[in-house]
Parts: structure tokens; C-alpha cells; sequence
């Protein structure tokens, strides 16, 4: 029987440049294994660059991500990880079964696995057609195919709700947590907060730091809100008070209705 690990990812002292300019600015957490870890964070705090550190695909000025005990990026992790880009990362020339089974073949998958793939994420009667003729959300579903068809430990989404209709967005949410009730471990960012809740844990980024890295309820219940949004603002406003006091108490009184001019 394998060992289950405690926890699938571990990053530590995670710093990455651009340039001169700092991105991520020595960042520590970990991803416990068969859970939901959602990265969330306005857009431009570094979701992105953290996701491609993980998968192995950026460099790294200082620090360490480890992935199922591994060094993210070798050789061993490849049939492992699934990874979904912002945009999607499909073949326009050829249908979506095609695109499908040709991931498929990469690792070895069997054929039958390919159909049950695309049904789950709802797109069986497009099956048959080219992905340059799909919308962008369309198009986004068969990127998340090609990366869930391998069947992954460890499953990392970049933003892959984005331009989701309601319904398949709770539809795909209900497939990831049934992914993580059979073990697989997922990260997966958005910058939209009402997907939070529906997250076993919630790293908040703003600027290339960390804010938080808790459950929604350790989160709401340390800020002593109600809502995630409001608890993200509440975070935003701590950090601010911290490092420059005066812009915090002027931006606090600026959306105060009872703070008047005399």
C-alpha cells in the first residue's frame, strides 16, 4: 500500500523576479493532499506566476517547491500533474475527441477513458467537432479534458471558470470536489470570491505576499466577517494599517459615512 502523504505541495521561501522587480516575495505554505486549495487574489498579485512555479515551468530566484516529494519540474512528476492554463492549450485543427485522446495516448491511457472524460465536463455532442469552431469557455473544457484525462495526482487550474456560465460553473465545481473526495489534490486560482466557499482552504495573495492561509470559516471568523469578500478587504486594510498607518486611516475614513468634515 503507498504512503499518503501529508501534504502534496510545499513551497518555502518561494521568491521569483521579473526582471528587477520582486513577483513573489518569499512565500511559505503547503497543499494538503485530497483537498481543494483555492489561490485566490485580485488579478497582477502573481496567481499565475506562483501556478507555473508549482507546475515546474518558472524559474525561481530563491527558495523551494516540492511536489509529491519531488523537486517541482523533474522528469518523474510529468504523468502526475495535471496543469490548465488560463488559455487554452488544445490543438484548433482537430475535434475535441481527437485532442482528447492524443493527451490520452501520451500517458497511456485507454480509449474508453477518453469518452467518460470529455462527458465530464459536459462536452459530449461537441465531441465530434474542431475546437477552433467552440467558444473560449468551450475551448477552456477541453483544455481541463486533456489535463483530467491521465487521471493526475495533483491537479492545477489557472483561473478555469472564467467566461462559465452558472450552471457549469457549479457543474465543474462539483466535479472537482469529487475529485478530491477520490484523492486527487487541487489548486486552483481565480480572482473571483464567491468561488471560495466552495474551497477546503484559501491562500489569499495580494502584491506577491501571502495574506492568508486558512479555511473560509478560520478566515471569516478571524476577521469577524460574514462574507469572504468582506474578509479579503478586512485582510487588505490590516496590511495596509501595518506598513503605512496614515493611508489606512485615510482610506478607512474616505468610506465612512459618518466621518464628516467639520
Amino acid at each position: 500500500m503507498t504512503a499518503v502523504r501529508a501534504d502534496a505541495v510545499v513551497v518555502e521561501d518561494l521568491v521569483v523576479d521579473r526582471g528587477r522587480r520582486p513577483v513573489l516575495k518569499g512565500l511559505s505554505f503547503t497543499v494538503p493532499a485530497g483537498t481543494v486549495t483555492g489561490l485566490l487574489g485580485p488579478s497582477g498579485c502573481g496567481k499565475t506566476t506562483l501556478i507555473r512555479s508549482v507546475v515546474g515551468v518558472q524559474h525561481i530566484e530563491s527558495g523551494s517547491v516540492t511536489v509529491l516529494g519531488e523537486p517541482s519540474g523533474s522528469a518523474v512528476l510529468r504523468a502526475k500533474i495535471g496543469y490548465v492554463t488560463q488559455s487554452p492549450s488544445v490543438y484548433c485543427d482537430l475535434t475535441v475527441r481527437q485532442n482528447v485522446r492524443y493527451f490520452g495516448a501520451v500517458y497511456g491511457v485507454p480509449r474508453r477513458a477518453v469518452d467518460e472524460t470529455i462527458e465530464n465536463v459536459g462536452l459530449s455532442s461537441h465531441a465530434n467537432q474542431l475546437v477552433d469552431q467552440l467558444s473560449g469557455g468551450q475551448q477552456a473544457r477541453v483544455s481541463l479534458a486533456c489535463a483530467l484525462v491521465a487521471e493526475p495526482e495533483v491537479l492545477v487550474l489557472d483561473e478555469p471558470t472564467v467566461g462559465l456560465d452558472p450552471v457549469l460553473r457549479r457543474d465543474l465545481w462539483e466535479h472537482f470536489r469529487a475529485l478530491a473526495a477520490a484523492g486527487t489534490t487541487l489548486l486552483v486560482s481565480s480572482h473571483v470570491m464567491d468561488e471560495a466557499d466552495r474551497c477546503d482552504r484559501l491562500l489569499l495573495m495580494r502584491e506577491g505576499r501571502l495574506l492568508a492561509d486558512q479555511t473560509p470559516d478560520e478566515l471569516r471568523a478571524a476577521t469577524s466577517t460574514t462574507n469572504l469578500e468582506e474578509a479579503f478587504l478586512e485582510l487588505v486594510l490590516a496590511t495596509e494599517r501595518a506598513t503605512d498607518p496614515d493611508a489606512a486611516a485615510l482610506a478607512s475614513t474616505s468610506t465612512d459615512p459618518t466621518a464628516q468634515e467639520a
